[in-house]
């Protein structure tokens, strides 16, 4: 008589283990290096490193630059790892924030060069009504450059990150800390600032 208990492989009740997601994935990885578990470290680089280095290439358009940041970048993570909240974003978002205000910094170490501040204003999007008509005519790019100087630190920063690294108004809302709307506010104003110096 044939045995027919044997459980099928196709069983509704298999309590198999279900793979971790992603941000499981680094999440457990950040709270091995908060313990300094350098393997863990290892793979947290492996998993990362694409995306932040997009991150602050995208930010400071040079490779070289751009190499040390990421050093910097993961002996920050390496020092603070312990200090992730899950409950406040996903390990992703953590880090590719540190790798934002690590090549923000760089920048106001070290400015790009003047003529490359040109692209910022040219590339304004369709709801600054009226404001790349008005810059498009502006072509002194040392001008512009001594005009963006003029600006407050943080609204400088702002336009160079929203029209000339393409940062979206969350993103930039996230990163300055303040609503979408009072970033919006304060674009407009740079703006318009900039606008009556390059007139001037």
């Amino acid at each position: 008589m044939s045995d027919n208990s044997q459980p099928s492989s196709t069983h509704c009740g298999d309590t198999s283990p279900a793979t971790p997601s992603p941000n499981d994935h680094l999440r457990n990885l950040l709270q091995l290096v908060a313990q300094s578990d350098r393997p863990a470290f290892a793979q947290l680089y492996e998993a990362t490193s694409a995306k932040l280095y997009g991150t602050v290439l995208r930010i400071l358009k040079e490779r070289s630059r751009t190499d040390d940041v990421i050093q910097d970048v993961y002996v920050t993570i390496w020092q603070k790892a312990a200090q992730f909240k899950a409950s406040r974003a996903s390990p992703i978002t953590w880090m590719v924030a540190i790798a934002r205000h690590s090549a923000i910094d760089e920048l106001r170490r070290q400015p790009r060069a003047p003529h490359e501040s040109e692209d910022v204003l040219s590339q304004i999007s369709a709801d600054e009504t009226g404001a790349h008509e008005h810059i498009e005519h502006e072509q002194d790019a040392r001008q512009l450059h001594a005009c963006l100087e003029e600006l407050e630190a943080n609204h400088q920063n702002m336009v160079r990150l929203a029209y000339l690294d393409g940062w979206s108004r969350a993103d930039l809302a996230a990163y300055f800390e303040q609503p979408v709307n009072t970033v919006k506010t304060w674009l407009h104003r740079a703006l318009k600032q900039l606008k009556g110096c390059l007139a001037s």
